[in-house]
């Protein structure tokens, strides 16, 4: 299975993690500003996560502007915002021999080194 990072080139936490975890040429390496993530690819992502709104950046300065804060969001809501605007995606997604790696916590980061054997 081919391991993948889904991250954005001019975010410094992402590019951060990517060195920390040595991510390489070995990776599939996708900028989501260039290519967002594919509804398929979310759909996993989602599934190991528990929901789409695990996946979903509520740090997101559009999350404010939009006036999503003050909405009731479904699942589906979730999925298309991501789907149509990359920012509401936490990030970086990560995909090491097919377990999921959501965001940049600490916890999250770790673990990541962990399956890297880091």
């Amino acid at each position: 299975m081919t391991n993948k990072i889904y991250y954005l080139s001019t975010c410094s936490t992402c590019q951060r993690i990517m060195k920390e975890l040595g991510i390489d040429d070995k990776f599939e390496q996708q900028d989501i500003k260039i290519e967002n993530i594919s509804e398929s690819d979310l759909k996993v992502f989602a599934n190991q996560a528990g929901s789409y709104e695990a996946l979903f950046s509520k740090r997101a300065m559009k999350y404010k502007s939009l006036g999503l804060k003050e909405k009731n969001l479904s699942e589906d809501d979730y999925k298309q915002l991501m789907l149509d605007e990359y920012t509401f995606l936490k990030r970086p997604f990560i995909l090491i021999d097919g377990e999921a790696f959501v965001g940049n916590s600490k916890k999250t980061v770790e673990a990541a080194k962990a399956k890297l054997g880091l």
